[in-house]
């Protein structure tokens, strides 16, 4: 019951936010701000629909999510439309539905026993390790063995960037499948990476090499990450 009603508030927050406001509605919040009439109706239709899918005996929840949720949306019409504003709206409406299952289902006791519970499953935390490991301590461990190549290339910061962000996702889901004894997905994942890589037209011997020795850099800590996990 707890995990259906928190899932339908999700799925409620997801419809509304993504598919069911126009761009419009954005518009007009994004020049009025708290003055926009679309800010208050959007606010409202998401309250209407989680109202909807979690019972109607949850009046309290729909004016929480009608009021924090309009509260939300205003504030972020006044900041700058990047992506760390977007994350922070977006955590910030989740955090008002965990806040109302949490409420609504859950005993703080029953919180405190699970935490008891996890701080003894050896397991979560070395799976944790390798999920964290992966990310950035692994981008960095990287970086400074090619760093040697990346100084001699053009535009090397922008590369740089955009090679952290592709490495980090490719360790993740190299991790998840060797945690998954899916081996033969990472080769598929090898291939596809090296056709793209394949179709460029300005690669330069430096340029190949800095990427080569990057990739297997990065899916050599991958695997091993996995494996030392398991």
């Amino acid at each position: 019951m707890a995990a259906t009603w928190l899932i339908k508030l999700i799925l409620a927050h997801l419809v509304t936010d993504f598919i069911l406001q126009p761009n419009s509605w954005v518009n007009g919040r994004n020049e009025k701000h708290y003055a926009s009439g679309k800010l208050y109706l959007h606010g409202l239709v998401t309250a209407l629909l989680a109202w909807m899918m979690i019972g109607w005996q949850y009046w309290l929840v729909a004016l929480i999510i009608l009021v924090t949720h309009t509260l939300i949306d205003g504030w972020k019409s006044y900041q700058n439309k990047t992506v760390t504003f977007f994350l922070i709206d977006q955590f910030l409406h989740l955090l008002v539905i965990i806040g109302c299952w949490y409420f609504t289902f859950i005993k703080w006791a029953d919180v405190q026993t699970a935490l008891q519970h996890l701080n003894t499953q050896t397991t979560f935390w070395k799976i944790a390790t390798a999920f964290i490991f992966v990310t950035t301590p692994a981008g960095i461990l990287i970086g400074q063995f090619t760093k040697q190549w990346r100084e001699k290339l053009e535009g090397s910061e922008s590369l740089a960037n955009a090679g952290k962000w592709i490495g980090i996702v490719e360790r993740v889901i190299i991790l998840i499948f060797v945690l998954q004894n899916q081996f033969s997905s990472i080769g598929l994942l090898v291939a596809a990476k090296g056709l793209i890589r394949f179709n460029e037209k300005d690669r330069s011997e430096i340029k190949t090499e800095y990427l080569v020795i990057g990739t297997l850099m990065s899916i050599g800590l991958a695997i091993i990450t996995g494996l030392a996990a398991k």
